[in-house]
Parts: C-alpha cells; sequence; structure tokens
C-alpha cells in the first residue's frame, strides 16, 4: 500500500511479501574459488542473482517498474521493456538475456565433461539442455548444472560403461529435451533409466540378452526410446560385387549387393516396441563403403583392415534430439523420432538430413546441383528448393520465420517462407556461408568472402555489412563464424581463425556497429572467453563455454 507523502515529498509504498525474508542477506560469492569477484569487488555485468534471491526479485522486478511509473520515474517505461525481453530471450533459440557488454567468467565448474570410456567420436564433448539446465555424462556420472550459477542441481550414478542420449556437440547441435535414456551395466546386467529435468530416474529396466540376439545391440534414442538395430536379409553370394579400395580416398567398383538395417525403437520403460523400421540396401560406389568410420553400432571401435577396405555389413548412427542419422555400405539414411524414414530417393553418400528447430526436416542432396527438400513434423513432404537452404542458428521473434537459400551459381540470398514459398532474392558478392541469426527484423548471415551482411526480413535490401578487415585488422579476412546467439539488441558472433584464434564479436542489430569484441587462448587474460576444445551453448538466457575439463558461465 501506500503511505501518503510530506507536502512536497514523494509517494512511499510497503511491499509486503512473506517469502521474502532473506532479500538483505549477501550475494554469493561469484569467484571460481569462492572469494568473491576475479573481476573487481563489483559484480559481473549481466550476473544472475543465485538461488531463491534471483527467483524472487524476477517476481518483484516488474512490481517496482510499475510503482515507479506510478511516481513518475521514466527510466521505469524502459526497464519493463528489457525485462520482457530478456524473458523472451531465454526460450528463444540461441537467445541470451543480455549481451550489450563484454563478458565475464562468472562461475566455474571444474569436472570432466563426457564419458569415461568414449562410445562415440567426439562423445567428449556431448550435452544436453534438459528442461533448463545443461546436462552432460561425467565419468560414470550424469551431472545437471544451474546454467545462472553453476551449482550442480543434481547428479546421478549411473554405473559401468554408461551411454545417455540423445546428447549433440556442444557449440554446434546441442540436443533440446525433456528427458535422457542412460544405459548402465556389461552384457545380461546391462539396464536402462529415463531421467527428467528434476533428477529423478524412472525404475531400471534389464535389456535382456534375447531383445540383443533377435533386434541387435542397445543404444539411447531420442522421446524415451532405446534404439536397437542390425542387419538384415541374406547374406550376399561370394564374387557379387566388384567394389575395392587401395586405400580409403583411392577405390574403383561398385557395391551393388548388400543387406538392409532394421531400426526398432522401444519404450526404454516398459520396453514395448512403439515403431520398428528397415532401411533397404541401395547399390553404392565403394568409396562409401570403406571401413572408414570409428565406432559401430555397437559400440565396438573400428579397426581398418588394410587388405579389404570395403565393409558391406558395417553400419553406425549420429543419434540426436530428432533424428537417427544412419550410416553404412548402401543405407545412408535418416529416420525420424517416430519411424519416419526419409532420403532414400537419392544415391547413399550423397545427401545429409537435419532437424529444423522450429520443426519438421531439411534433407540436402549433393548430386551436381545442390537441392534441399522440406518436411513438415510428421515427415510429409513440403517443398523443393534449389539451393542450399539454412535456418539461422539464433532467433530473438521477430518477423516471419525465414529460411535462406545461396543461389545455385552464388552471388545471390534467396528468402523462404518454412513452407518453400519464396519471398525475395538479392545479389551479393560471394555465396552465403552461415545463417547466423534473425534478429531485429533482420536476416543476419557470413558470405564466403568473410563479411557478416544483413538485410531486411520483409524486403531484402540491405541493411549494413560488417567486415572483420576494416577498420581494424584484429580478425584476417579468413575468419570463419560457425555460431551466434542474440539478445535482440545485439548479434554476438562466435570467431574463429584458419591459425586457431577464437574469439567474440558483437555487432548491434540495427547499425552492425561493433559493441565490443574479445579474442584469445590465454585463460589467464580477463577479457578471455575462449579455450582450446571449448564451444558455446545457450541454456534459460544464459551463455556457457563448455570444454571437456569444466564449463564456465559467461556473463
Amino acid at each position: 500500500m501506500a503511505r501518503d507523502p510530506d507536502e512536497g515529498g514523494a509517494f512511499v509504498f510497503d511491499l509486503v511479501d512473506d517469502e521474502v525474508a532473506d532479500l538483505e542477506a549477501p550475494l554469493a560469492p561469484s569467484g571460481a574459488d569462492g572469494e568473491g569477484d576475479p573481476y573487481g569487488a563489483e559484480p559481473a555485468p549481466g550476473a544472475t542473482l543465485p538461488g531463491a534471491l534471483g527467483r524472487r526479485l524476477r517476481v518483484l522486478a516488474p512490481v517496482a517498474a510499475v510503482l515507479a511509473v506510478v511516481v513518475g520515474t521514466g527510466f521505469a517505461v524502459d526497464g519493463v521493456r528489457d525485462g520482457t525481453r530478456m524473458e523472451r530471450m531465454r526460450d528463444a533459440r540461441g537467445g541470451v538475456a543480455d549481451v550489450t557488454s563484454p563478458l565475464r567468467e562468472t562461475w566455474e565448474w571444474d569436472g570432466r565433461v563426457g564419458p569415461s570410456g568414449s562410445a562415440g567420436e567426439g562423445s567428449w564433448n556431448e550435452v544436453a539442455v534438459l528442461g533448463g539446465l545443461l546436462a552432460f555424462q561425467s565419468g560414470e556420472d550424469l551431472v545437471a548444472l544451474d546454467p545462472a550459477t553453476g551449482d550442480e542441481a543434481w547428479r546421478l550414478r549411473l554405473g559401468e560403461d554408461p551411454e545417455c542420449g540423445p546428447q549433440g556437440s556442444v557449440g554446434w547441435d546441442e540436443a533440446v529435451t525433456q528427458e535422457l535414456v542412460c544405459l548402465a551395466g556389461a552384457g545380461p546386467d546391462r539396464v536402462a533409466v529415463v531421467v527428467g529435468p528434476e533428477g529423478a530416474a524412472s525404475a531400471e529396466r534389464t535389456l535382456g540378452a534375447a531383445d540383443a540376439r533377435w533386434y541387435g545391440a542397445a543404444r539411447p534414442g531420442p522421446d524415451g526410446t532405446v534404439l536397437r538395430a542390425e542387419r538384415v536379409g541374406p547374406e550376399p553370394p561370394p564374387g557379387a560385387n566388384d567394389g575395392e579400395c587401395i586405400s580409403p580416398g583411392d577405390c574403383i567398383g561398385t557395391v551393388e549387393v548388400g543387406r538392409g538395417v532394421r531400426l526398432r525403437a522401444e519404450d526404454a520403460v516398459t520396453g514395448e516396441e512403439r515403431w520398428s523400421v528397415t532401411v533397404p540396401f541401395s547399390p553404392t560406389r565403394a568409396d562409401q563403403c570403406t571401413n572408414w568410420y570409428a565406432t559401430h553400432w555397437d559400440g565396438s571401435r573400428n579397426v581398418m583392415d588394410l587388405d579389404d577396405m570395403v565393409d558391406d555389413d558395417g553400419f553406425g548412427a549420429r543419434i540426436t534430439d530428432h533424428v537417427v542419422q544412419l550410416y553404412g555400405c548402401g543405407v545412408e539414411s535418416a529416420i525420424t523420432s517416430d519411424g519416419v524414414l526419409l532420403g532414400t530417393e537419392s544415391e547413399p553418400g550423397a545427401r545429409s538430413v537435419a532437424s529444423l528447430r522450429a520443426g519438421g526436416y531439411l534433407l540436402h542432396e549433393f548430386d551436381g546441383a545442390i537441392n534441399s527438400i522440406l518436411y513438415d513434423a510428421d515427415g510429409r513432404l513440403v517443398g523443393e528448393i534449389n539451393g542450399y537452404v539454412l535456418e539461422p542458428t539464433a532467433v530473438d521473434g521477430s518477423g516471419p520465420e525465414t529460411l535462406l537459400a545461396s543461389g545455385e551459381l552464388g552471388g545471390t540470398v534467396r528468402s523462404f517462407a518454412r513452407d518453400g514459398t519464396p519471398r525475395w532474392d538479392v545479389a551479393i558478392p560471394g555465396d552465403m556461408q552461415v545463417f547466423l541469426a534473425q534478429a531485429g527484423g533482420a536476416a543476419i548471415f557470413q558470405t564466403g568472402e568473410g563479411r557478416v551482411r544483413a538485410l531486411d526480413l520483409a524486403t531484402g535490401t540491405e541493411r549494413w555489412t560488417w567486415d572483420p578487415a576494416e577498420p581494424d585488422d584484429a580478425f584476417p579476412n579468413d575468419l570463419y563464424v560457425p555460431r551466434a546467439f542474440t539478445d535482440g539488441e545485439s548479434v554476438l558472433l562466435a570467431v574463429e581463425t584458419s591459425s586457431g584464434g577464437k574469439g567474440l564479436v558483437a555487432l548491434d542489430v540495427v547499425s552492425g556497429q561493433v559493441a565490443w569484441e574479445q579474442y584469445g587462448l590465454d585463460r589467464s587474460a580477463a577479457d578471455n572467453v575462449a579455450r582450446a576444445g571449448a564451444g558455446l551453448v545457450a541454456v534459460d538466457g544464459n551463455l556457457l563455454e563448455v570444454a571437456p575439463d569444466g564449463v564456465r558461465g559467461l556473463g
């Protein structure tokens, strides 16, 4: 309620909240050693208040802003708008609450990121966004971190030889899911559990040896499933194939006859079959049948046989939160999390399928010319576009959902609706390499010549261009931007160079002007935000750097 002011005085409001009894408690230290902020006495810009205090202030902040409007304080309107924008960015793909100023380390978690034994190539750097937490294997444990504080929300002991999924390589395709399936144990004692955002695990289900013999080895799948796969069909007769390889890149002939692969998804808790699909074998060039991949489906490591490099029976898969990318001689295909088989029309080795974060799937065909095929979330054909289609790595919710495509001969960027309906096309110098962000009503992308350009989402007219070689040469023209983040006001570019340099550059989404930049690999430098083997990921509006030896919060 409000107390009447003295003459010429200000209104005074009493805020009563029975739950907020500790608002004057000191803030938790943000330094890695627990001794306070390592960058000085002031809190790091953008740092999130810890625990219940942070949550309560997030609730009280809008109330305070409204009260400030009542008494005529002009800053409150902007404060409400900023608060609304920051909250919106917490749920946006690649969204970060605030990147308007240089970043500092706000917390650090030291420990192994990845399983003790690699179950697949690159699994040491795989994570999942589980609810609003960052989850990953750490040795034989499954760990979930609060992205605002770095505190362990929970830790779950898995057991011997664990494998959890779906996960994805941080900085590229980290999984976003509401549950993880974890397998652990050896031989007949191997079990499956499902883990939710609160860290509660389902009852263990033993994976029977009979099922393994009948359906194949088990691996964690999307949507609370266990996946099993094996080659099926008659063995090819001797001499049926004339393909041979002297080295992985020096092959002749074709593998004409082979066996398909049956993929089965079963409920991880009950063991009941949800769906089953058989990928038929397709005749394949011998160079697509070499034993080049490092890990087979059953987790065994590949051993290259120099006397017989053609492997017409081995296969593996990359399992993400929406699609299973199956690879192997004659069966290179993709299966959605609902069991829909995609991309069997084109030749193996000439296609790739990715799930679109806004829903649906995108298939790229590489057969002379590049072609892109759009599917909806149920795997139904939506449309076909000539050229290489991309979706943005970060969005702020402005403008209609947009896909971009490079022209067939390069030098052109074309805009499409998600159903493939064309909107506009614009001539530009160089090919589009990465669709970085859809922010501030603009499509922001990098070209092959190294420049970052912003085109108006509605018309395609150019808004601005950033050339990393001008006005300073901190980054050479070989700069590559694999990933971007946005807070709706700035677009944050994670940049790399061919010499191994890494850094961050923040550009104003309206003008394209450099707001700030940080680069370097020396962790002792105060302005450094990159280290070898690290990748960046946004979780609940927080920017995190994940490396094989730990995780840092940046704010």
